[in-house]
């Protein structure tokens, strides 16, 4: 069977939660904050690849989705990167976006590289609202 039109939807990763924490020591009298940052979300390629023929890949599989990020901890420990999503395509293949029909790229190149969707930041933890004046956010 060959399938020479395929209709997808992707989605990007989201950004992962930032942390709110405190930092408690027995001899630091007033701790803080050390709340750390969440990681970005994944993003979404789109790969040109020469040992594909035919998107008939596309016909059981509609929907695609990057990982999302990991939250952040305390400590000021930073959340993990959610892992980029590649989606291999055949070479010759043009990208159209639907809504208003333009198109987006010629995958003509065996590996040409897309980005199709950048994925999410991650949130901000309360270590990055301290101030001079309010240090405990």
């Amino acid at each position: 069977m060959f399938l020479d039109v395929a209709t997808i939807t992707v989605c990007v990763g989201k950004g992962g939660d930032g942390c709110v924490s405190t930092r408690r020591e027995k001899f630091v009298p007033h701790g803080g904050p050390d709340g750390g940052n969440g990681g970005q979300g994944g993003d979404v390629w789109l790969v040109a690849d020469p040992g594909l023929g035919t998107l008939l890949g596309f016909r059981y599989r509609r929907e695609y989705k990057a990982e999302d990020g990991k939250a952040g901890g305390g400590r000021r420990k930073t959340g993990a990167a959610g892992g980029d999503l590649e989606i291999p395509l055949p070479c010759g293949t043009s990208i159209i976006n639907l809504p208003d029909e333009t198109v987006l790229v010629d995958l003509v190149d065996p590996g040409q590289r897309f980005l199709l969707a950048k994925g999410g930041r991650g949130g901000r933890g309360n270590w990055e609202f301290r101030t001079a004046r309010n240090q405990t956010p």
